[in-house]
């Protein structure tokens, strides 16, 4: 009770990085009653929203009743459309947060790069394919990965979204960050061990989809030699 008396913001992060964490409405809707009890606003970061597979759809916090009052929701190019570093998003929701968003961005910079924001329509009028062929590509590294280490008997479950992979560590193994040292001494594979993301991420490692089939094969051929 003291910490929801203090408690200005409730930020939110589904489908999540880097847990790959899915939301069911049900959660949303549980957070938004939970906000309007409390008096605190909610933040969603949706940024892989659009990155779901196997007919999965991520909800938006929006769509709940009561949440238009106290929520906004953060979407980014960088997932979507393959526009990491460059910057460029959007917030939608609950009309006077935007305008607070809006001032304080305003005294933040002088805004984003024309040039940026020309690429970001062109990427906005590709339509549904490019999103549809996205999601394709990244589920079938996904299933290539998660095949190939649990033929290994390393078990990794399939992830709903987010083009990330995140796994206990292997039988035998529990300090994540001796383990990402040794795939990457022993290997030559990068994965970011799960403490990194704080205490509760030990045991785990997180990895990403966002190379070509063949190098996630050739990564699991290493692994083996590994585990």
């Amino acid at each position: 009770p003291r910490v929801c008396a203090k408690a200005k913001l409730l930020f939110l992060n589904y489908p999540n990085n880097p847990t790959t964490a899915t939301a069911e409405e049900e959660f949303f809707v549980q957070a938004v009653q939970f906000a309007h009890k409390n008096n605190i606003l909610i933040a969603q970061d949706a940024a892989y929203s659009e990155i779901a597979f196997d007919n999965y759809r991520a909800p938006s916090i929006l769509q709940i009743e009561g949440a238009r009052d106290l929520a906004v929701e953060f979407h980014s190019l960088s997932k979507t459309y393959n526009m990491a570093g460059w910057r460029i998003g959007w917030a939608c929701g609950n009309r006077d947060i935007i305008a607070c968003l809006s001032q304080v961005k305003a005294n933040i910079d002088s805004g984003i790069f024309q040039a940026i924001q020309i690429a970001a329509i062109e990427a906005l009028n590709t339509g549904p394919e490019h999103l549809k062929n996205l999601t394709s590509l990244y589920q079938e590294r996904r299933d290539i990965v998660c095949r190939g280490l649990s033929a290994l008997g390393w078990k990794v479950d399939k992830p709903r979204a987010t083009f990330y992979i995140w796994t206990r560590l292997p039988e035998g193994h529990t300090d994540s960050l001796k383990f990402a040292r040794l795939l990457l001494d022993k290997a030559d594979v990068v994965v970011t061990p799960g403490v990194g993301f704080g205490p509760s991420g030990e045991g785990y490692v997180r990895m990403a989809l966002t190379v070509p089939k063949e190098r996630l094969q050739q990564a699991i051929r290493r692994v083996k030699k590994v585990i």
